[in-house]
């Protein structure tokens, strides 16, 4: 509609100052000519907008004039005020002023609007720690944050899974991404990405260096790229298994994320088939909590891995209980 059009001219505007025409089209999906017209209407109603000509030219706005208007919808309002208990914004010690900027945007709102935002942030509540996850360590997270918008190189103190001794690294931060609760660092080691995980990091230091980041490289390529990496690692491992029918709701529950697909079941009906795509064959031993009710059929390393754990926790009951 073409006063929504002529609200986000003047959003732009406001926010940018002086914005090319083609700019203000492209965003807005329309032709150089319709945005010249929306100018021209803009102007007719009493809004200071002018254009600039010339190769560094563009609309805007005269010095000093705002407007009150926030030109949000009730749905835009309402997603606003859906609030994520112990989550990014807390991390980042930006609890307060999350809970500063709502406020200012409550009272910024039309007023028809007010109580649909209001009774959202009381209906609607996103948790994003997983059920059993445990407890999640402290991360300072801020300090990361920091890091990453100093332009700087960063040197980290950091612990891989398994080993007990912090390895150190120079890197080229370019940001930071939360997934599930978990919090990494996205970074070039020698030009390669990495993810570092930000609860294995035992110290950062700014370094005097200014970042090096590859031209044209941002953080959504990077993590796409990275994302990808630990999906297909994670997956190149497949278990065939077959769970017993009352089982099979908590199976797939637990490993829902490395099913390749749905269970089916065998003739007798009792048992089901299932395949899991998982990153090493000592995966496995994560599923002797299902006893008898689940036997991995193949590959027979991972049948010999589950033998192997199994005779030790037989071996070591049995010495518990013997006379």
């Amino acid at each position: 509609m073409k006063s929504d059009r002529l609200l986000s001219i003047l959003l732009l505007l406001q926010t940018r100052g002086l914005v090319p025409a083609t700019e203000l089209a492209e965003r807005l999906e329309v032709s150089v000519r319709t945005i010249y017209r929306d100018i021209e209407a803009l102007s007719a109603s009493g809004v200071p907008v002018y254009a600039e000509r010339g190769r560094h030219g563009g609309i805007a706005l005269l010095p000093g004039f705002r407007t009150d208007v926030t030109g949000l919808t009730a749905d835009e309002a309402r997603a606003l005020f859906v609030l994520a208990a112990e989550g990014a914004h807390a991390a980042l010690g930006l609890d307060e002023a999350l809970g500063s900027a709502l406020r200012k945007v409550m009272a910024a709102l039309p007023e028809p609007h007010r109580p649909a935002a209001e009774l959202t942030s009381r209906r609607i509540l996103v948790d994003p720690v997983r059920w059993m996850s445990g407890p999640q360590p402290a991360v300072d997270v801020a300090e990361l944050h920091d890091a990453v918008f100093a332009d700087r190189r960063l040197r980290l103190d950091y612990r891989h899974s398994g080993t007990g001794t912090p390895r150190t690294y120079t890197v080229d931060p370019y940001g930071l991404v939360v997934k599930a609760g978990v919090w990494y660092l996205v970074a070039d080691r020698d030009g390669v990405p990495q993810l570092f995980r930000a609860d294995r990091v035992r110290r950062a230091t700014l370094a005097d260096e200014a970042v090096v980041r590859r031209p044209g490289v941002e953080l959504a390529d990077l993590w796409d790229t990275l994302r990808r990496q630990v999906e297909e690692r994670q997956g190149r491992v497949r278990l065939l298994l077959r769970v017993h029918r009352s089982r099979l709701d908590l199976f797939v529950r637990l490993h829902a994320g490395a099913l390749t697909g749905e269970p089916y079941p065998e003739e007798s009906g009792e048992w089901l088939r299932a395949e899991l795509a998982v990153d090493s064959v000592e995966w496995a031993r994560s599923l002797l909590s299902f006893g008898p009710n689940l036997e991995v059929l193949s590959p027979p390393e991972a049948r010999t891995v589950l033998a192997r754990h199994a005779a030790a926790v037989v071996a070591l009951y049995g010495e518990a209980g013997a006379p």
